[in-house]
């Protein structure tokens, strides 16, 4: 980010006294942390904020502050429009059917579109919360212990407790500074990549009875009758596909689970030296190099047999 672009985010915020905060469906840490961490900061300064997640916040974060104040829908009229961690405005569902192209876009996706009137991305950050807390430092906004909570559980998850390849120093030193306002690291580690709730841990029974891994490429399914037979109540894959990752004998995992509206979310991870976004890119969706996601229509064979074809073709010509 430039100074150019931050002064003008900082215009923006300046003059709106009503303001929409959304992010994408089946919300993950740093979603919500940047939702909600966006949302607190804007409060401290006076001004009225509305929280927005198609699919609500999902229990893994309940004990986060305000994830109460999230809504499912936007209403009223807003000054100002901001999306946060999402690469493609298709990501945040129906939200913004009645209000147009947002404001600000801030996000750390490779694979970001920049589809708002400003857009604040930058790839390296390691999280959107990173890019958040820049611009608020930058400006010299408020700081204060529930938006480090928050903050530090967005790091926390998209570095899965600072393990990813793109885990950098200065990320490192934001958790620091994160904890020094009150953040409590172990305790937020422990709620949002610890615990596992039973539904959950019998889904992945389920994915696992079924587990597929042939050069190097490991993949599995869970289905709605999966869902179903467990009472898994969200649309993920209870984070099955870092379990995946974990196996020594792969370069890179698949999940593939089966949606009510006729799609199939797919979820990539990937070791260093593999570009799973340009994978993920050919079929509509983004993400970063070691981890991507996306929507495809189909049914859940027809999904499997032409993703794990396009993803052998990436194994193959890599590394």
């Amino acid at each position: 980010m430039n100074k150019e672009n931050i002064q003008a985010f900082g215009n923006l915020v300046e003059r709106a006294d009503r303001i929409l905060i959304i992010s994408h469906t089946r919300p993950d840490g740093d979603a919500v942390g940047s939702l909600i961490g966006l949302g607190l900061i804007f409060e401290e300064l006076g001004k009225k904020v509305n929280l927005v997640l198609e699919d609500g916040v999902p229990k893994v974060f309940h004990h986060l502050p305000s994830y109460d104040r999230v809504f499912r829908e936007a209403a009223g009229v807003y000054d100002l429009i901001v999306v946060v961690d999402c690469s493609d405005i298709d990501r945040i569902g129906n939200v913004l059917d009645d209000y147009g192209e947002p404001d600000v876009n801030i996000d750390h996706h490779p694979t970001n579109t920049c589809f708002a009137g400003l857009n604040l991305v930058q790839e390296t950050a390691v999280a959107t919360v990173e890019i958040i807390y820049d611009l608020a430092v930058a400006l010299s906004l408020p700081l204060n212990q529930s938006i480090a909570e928050v903050f530090l559980t967005g790091l926390l998850t998209d570095s899965l407790g600072f393990r990813t390849s793109n885990t950098t120093p200065k990320a490192l030193r934001i958790a620091a500074e994160l904890q020094e306002l009150g953040a409590d690291l172990p305790f937020l580690y422990r709620k949002a990549m610890g615990e596992k709730s039973l539904e959950a841990v019998k889904y992945w029974g389920l994915g696992l009875s079924r587990i597929n891994l042939e050069d190097r490429l490991v993949w599995t399914s869970l289905s709605l009758e999966d869902r179903k037979k467990v009472d898994y109540p969200g649309r993920d894959d209870a984070d099955l596909i870092n379990l995946l990752a974990s196996i020594k004998e792969t370069d890179i995992s698949l999940v593939f689970v089966e949606q009510k509206n006729g799609t199939v979310k797919v979820s990539w991870r990937a070791r260093p030296g593999f570009d799973v976004s340009k994978t993920a890119l050919e079929f509509g969706g983004g993400g970063h190099k070691p981890a991507a996601g996306a929507e495809i229509k189909g049914s859940l064979e027809q999904v499997q047999e032409d993703v794990i074809k396009a993803t052998r073709h990436a194994l193959n010509g890599t590394g």
